[in-house]
């Protein structure tokens, strides 16, 4: 496993999601820095801390420098020039977990053409910077006349968006055959770790790999299942996580597109986070499924983890989410079983309806 310091936001729910993305991305964080600001014009950090992450490189030597925030090209450059190590901001690393979980051939192209866009964004910036030197992350640019770097990288853009485009087709042909055999589908969504894989798994009695890593899910997986003595098909999709970029769900739009022709959408929550994780969680997921186009009225939202909670304080996160009001919610547990049985009969009776 390689090594990071990780440079994040002094809130502690931030500092847990920025471990577990370097976990995630098998990166084991040997010092963490926290502030309270990380978008100061030259560094993203102020320049009094240079210093200090200078000290802590010789001392503890990391293979990177891991930034909990998005960081200009000028803003990376000036921080690996001056530290002389490969700076990642959040979302390359996000990228190298993506490209770590990616598995089948849709997945990988998804993952590549999330990684293009994030390149093409900074194609000509990192081209002119490589020119004042070459700095870790920069290395080999300046040998590219900068139109030439940025054609090439549209070029493979188009390459790969045909190639999903093609598995797009597959894709299409198996949801007409579905519906002809009059299939009701289920999606599982949520924000990563809130345990959908889990439920997949005791709905479907399967072995997909479930883990607190996140992004465990990238392609979709479905299976078919019994409601009510139905047979109906259910769907694991891949998880959400807050400052996902609209290029990287555009990216992933093959599978995320399944969410808009599922009959119910179960929007897992994971009811064992801190009220304030918990509404930030909730808000970063259902922003997002109204950016793919999912309708709310699909939605059933499912508060997991819930086999230790009591029975008030699960009200009050109904409330501090706004569920109460027409909305559909229930307290399950994908580990114990809690209240499953009560789910599928929700399901059941919206299907009758």
């Amino acid at each position: 496993m390689n090594s990071a310091i990780l440079i994040t936001y002094n809130e502690d729910d931030v500092v847990r999601e920025a471990l577990a993305l370097c976990d995630s991305a098998d990166y084991k964080v040997l010092h963490s820095i926290k502030q309270d600001f990380l978008q100061a014009p030259k560094y993203g950090i102020s320049t009094g801390k240079i210093q200090e992450l200078k000290d802590i490189i010789i001392s503890a030597k990391p293979d990177v420098i891991v930034f909990d925030e998005v960081l200009k090209p000028s803003q990376n450059y000036n921080l690996a020039s001056e530290l002389k190590i490969e700076i990642l901001d959040r979302e390359a690393l996000i990228l190298k977990i993506f490209e770590k979980r990616s598995s089948n051939a849709e997945s990988k192209f998804q993952v590549n053409l999330a990684q293009l866009r994030y390149e093409m964004s900074r194609a000509k910036e990192k081209v002119r910077l490589s020119r004042m030197g070459e700095q870790p992350g920069f290395m080999g640019l300046g040998m590219f006349e900068v139109d030439v770097y940025y054609n090439d990288i549209r070029r493979r853009i188009v390459n790969t968006k045909s190639k999903l485009v093609k598995v797009g087709k597959q894709r299409e042909l198996h949801r007409q055959a579905r519906k002809r055999l009059g299939f009701k589908i289920i999606s599982l969504a949520g924000y990563t770790s809130a345990g959908k894989t889990t439920l997949f798994n005791f709905l479907t009695d399967e072995k997909q790999d479930e883990s607190n890593e996140l992004f465990t899910t990238l392609s979709t997986t479905t299976r078919r299942v019994s409601i009510n003595q139905e047979a109906v098909l259910i769907s694991d999709t891949v998880g959400f996580i807050s400052k996902l970029p609209a290029y990287m769900i555009e990216a992933f739009n093959s599978t995320l597109e399944e969410l808009l022709y599922a009959d119910i959408v179960l929007v897992m929550i994971d009811a064992s986070d801190t009220l304030y994780e918990l509404q930030k969680k909730f808000k970063s997921c259902f922003k997002t499924l109204n950016e793919i186009g999912v309708e709310s009225y699909k939605m059933i939202f499912v508060l997991n983890k819930s086999e230790l909670l009591d029975e008030d304080y699960i009200l009050e996160i109904v409330d501090k989410l706004g569920l109460r009001e027409d909305k559909k919610w229930i307290a399950i547990s994908a580990v114990t079983g809690k209240n499953v049985k009560e789910l599928k009969k929700l399901i059941a009776k919206i299907f009758q309806n």
